[in-house]
Parts: structure tokens; sequence; C-alpha cells
């Protein structure tokens, strides 16, 4: 049991970093946003680099988050009815939910993202634009998040089980 909870408290820890670093490319979106709109309007220069750049770093901020957000729970829910049950009720339709559901997709994304990824290396693949920038990095992020997603996953998913089983919160701090 200790090293169920040297686990969780490990990849809470990681998720938790990721998301706090990875957090600050929305102020550097922010910034080059704001720089474009005054190259574009302002200055009557606008660039060909910035709309890619920014369409890359959000793509990277949204999947390299995931892990994040399901740790804090900020994923998409409908809660309607599932709030009525009691804890234990919960706990075992989450289970279930992860079996079917998110295993499943995470090993798929996990899989083609490793796939995906190593071609984009191989070729050392750009973009089709002008400015054409490298989106090997880009495309290492898929397996990369999901990686963390998985992770993040079978924490939660270990803590559901035992708060179906014993009917409590597992303790991990």
């Amino acid at each position: 049991m200790k090293l169920i909870r040297i686990y969780i408290k490990l990849v809470n820890g990681i998720n938790q970093w990721v998301g706090n670093i990875f957090s600050w490319v929305v102020a550097v979106l922010m910034v080059l946003t704001v720089t474009e709109i005054i190259m574009r309007r302002f200055l009557n220069a606008p660039t060909i680099w910035s709309f890619e750049t920014c369409t890359h770093l959000y793509g990277a901020h949204f999947m390299i988050a995931a892990g994040f957000a399901l740790l804090h729970g900020s994923h998409v829910a409908v809660d309607i009815i599932y709030n009525t049950f009691s804890v234990k009720k919960r706990a075992v339709i989450d289970i279930i939910s992860y079996i079917i559901f998110f295993f499943p997709f995470n090993v798929v994304m996990l899989a083609y993202g490793i796939k995906f990824a190593r071609m984009s290396w191989a070729t050392w693949e750009t973009s089709w634009s002008v400015f054409a920038p490298p989106i090997y990095p880009l495309k290492t992020v898929i397996p990369v998040a999901a990686g963390l997603l998985l992770l993040q996953g079978l924490a939660i998913f270990i803590q559901k089980i035992h708060l179906a089983v014993k009917g409590e919160e597992l303790v991990y701090d």
C-alpha cells in the first residue's frame, strides 16, 4: 500500500508541475497575439509566422495539460444524475467508465502518438506553409501527453477502487 501511495503522490506531483510550467504558454500566446495585432493593424507589417506559431503553442498547451486537468477534475462531465448517487456508487461508475472508455482511448492515443512522432522525426517533417516550422516536436507532445494522462488516470483509478472497496478516500500525503 505504501508503494501505491508513493505512486499517486509522484504522478500527482509530476502533472501538477507540468501544468504549472505549461500554464505560462498562455502568457506567451497572449504576447504573440498582441504583437501580431500591432504589427498587422498599426504598422501594416503582418508576419508569416505568428498564426502558425500560436496554433502550435496552443496545441502543445492543450495536449500536455490533459493530465493536469484530470488531476483537478477539469475535464467535461455530465453530473446531473451522477451527483445523486452515493460516493461508493460513483466510484463504481468511474471504475467501469475508466475500463470501457479511458484506458482504451489512452492506449490507442499513446500507440498512434508514438508512431506519428517516430515517422515525423524520421522525415524531419515541417508544415506545408510558407513559414514551414518543424512539426516533429509538436507530434512528440502527443505520446508525452498520452503518457501523462495515462499515469494520472491510473492513479485516479486506484483511488476509485480503494473508495469502492473500503468506502473511504485513499490518503497519500
